[in-house]
């Protein structure tokens, strides 16, 4: 199966990337797979402050898949700007590179675009919007407040030329309307799905297994929350769309194509086996030989979303 593919306005030599939060920013992995050899990959969420994430333990596992809480560590925007992006341009030619960002109200993600648009190394913003919004006390995430994710895409928008990927959630209840308002505000594109909150607790003590009680899921039991996610996000948009959601193989990366993702990200994947992103790109090739599939792009993304898009209008 011919796997190049052009999202964006750029060519990815094979829809598979690494999700936020699961390689660091690159330099994490160099020693274990080629980082070349993906079609890319979308830094840890960079937030303003270097922030040291939520007590210890930030992972927990069950039996379908995992639940984390690790507080959005990173080392901030200067740091990024000084140290992570520039290496990121001396050692990455190959695979497309997103750079995550994060805040708690408008302004921290407009900072953050400012401050990190001049710099090279990456392609375009993948913004996190599962963030809660602290510009209102008590507020929602803004994945999950339209009005908010109109507000900092519109921001956002106003301050790069580069492609803004909107992350959304997988437990918004309009989905399709909040879709449709990321759209209107200049998002290029649109990443689905972030984690589901979610909570594990031991059976003794009854006590949370997460230092900082509750957490995000992921894993194979997400997948069937994404593929819901894309599949009515495809009937609302034509906009790229990143699927993300317990994809462990290649059947996983079909059916997201098949719901109407243009690219697909592996996340928890990867923490149980680093090598799993270029094992998938082996396995989508030797699926499309298997079922005489010759093209990623034409036979499954852009058939899957042309019936969709037919879906809307009929």
């Amino acid at each position: 199966m011919r796997l190049q593919t052009h999202v964006l306005g750029m060519d990815f030599q094979n829809p598979v990337l690494l999700a936020a939060g699961t390689c660091g920013f690159g330099m994490e992995l160099e020693d274990v797979l080629d980082l070349e050899a993906l079609g890319g990959f979308v830094t840890k969420s960079v937030t303003l402050e270097p922030r040291r994430g939520n007590p210890a333990p930030r992972v927990a596992e069950f039996p379908a898949g995992m639940l984390n809480s690790i507080g959005l560590a990173n080392p901030g925007l200067a740091a990024a700007r000084s140290e992570k992006l520039p290496w990121i341009a001396r050692n990455v030619r190959n695979a497309r590179v997103f750079v995550s960002i994060a805040g708690h109200t408008v302004d921290e993600y407009l900072r953050l675009v400012e401050g990190l648009d001049g710099v090279d190394g990456f392609v375009g913003f993948e913004v996190n919007l599962s963030c809660p919004n602290d510009a209102r006390r008590g507020g929602a995430p803004f994945a999950l407040d339209p009005d908010a994710v109109s507000d900092v895409l519109s921001g956002c928008r106003a301050r790069t030329q580069r492609p803004l990927v909107a992350k959304l959630a997988p437990n918004d209840p309009n989905l399709a309307g909040t879709v449709r308002r990321a759209e209107a505000a200049g998002a290029d594109a649109l990443t689905l799905v972030n984690t589901l909150p979610g909570l594990l607790l031991h059976p003794s003590t009854g006590s949370p297994e997460l230092g900082a009680g509750a957490g995000g899921m992921s894993g194979p039991g997400l997948r069937p929350a994404g593929l819901r996610a894309v599949r009515e996000a495809r009937t609302a948009t034509a906009l790229p769309i990143f699927g993300v959601g317990g994809v462990l193989a290649a059947p996983d990366a079909v059916a997201y194509a098949r719901a109407g993702a243009d690219l697909v990200q592996m996340g928890t994947a990867t923490f149980a086996a680093a090598r799993a992103a270029p094992a998938l790109i082996r396995g989508l090739e030797r699926w499309g030989r298997r079922h005489g599939v010759t093209s990623w792009r034409d036979e499954l993304v852009r058939a899957h979303t042309l019936e969709a898009t037919r879906g809307t209008t009929s």
